[in-house]
């Protein structure tokens, strides 16, 4: 058995999930408003910033929320294998890691958002609160900035 890195592991996963740019998501939404969008980030990140319209299934519950017969399953996640679907994070790793996983559950045409909802606002495109307010791209800017400790940081 190979042990990976979580480095080695997105780049394997690159290899077989088709991506996108910010740009282009904003082109097949504009032919396709109905498009599945699904955010797989934690619920304190997508009350705080999301794309509206989209479905959030936390990476934690996304393999039950696939699949019917759980408390978590999404319906219309669960219905959709073979619709598009886009799946965004903060960066564009757990996307791809979720696309793949997707993948392996049998959805055919999983697309992860390269660059994240951290190139998303850095297009300068829209994100909503949870109350439905359009987010402030300052705000939105110092939430996606990094903040690493010292002891996060290679010794």
């Amino acid at each position: 058995m190979s042990t990976h890195t979580f480095a080695s592991l997105i780049e394997e996963c690159r290899s077989s999930v088709n991506e996108i740019m910010p740009w282009d998501l904003i082109v097949i939404l504009n032919a396709n408003p109905a498009l599945i969008i699904l955010d797989i980030r934690e619920p304190d990140e997508y009350t705080a910033m999301h794309i509206k319209n989209s479905i959030h299934i936390p990476r934690g519950l996304l393999e039950a929320a696939c699949e019917f017969g759980f408390e978590e399953t999404n319906p219309v996640i669960a219905k959709s294998r073979n619709e598009k679907i886009i799946i965004v994070c903060r960066s564009g790793n757990r996307s791809l890691l979720a696309a793949r996983t997707m993948q392996l559950l049998g959805y055919k045409n999983v697309i992860s958002l390269q660059t994240g909802l951290r190139g998303w606002n850095d297009y300068e495109l829209p994100l909503i609160s949870s109350d439905n307010q359009e987010v402030d791209m300052d705000y939105a800017d110092d939430f996606f900035t990094a903040k690493l400790r010292n002891d996060q940081m290679i010794s």
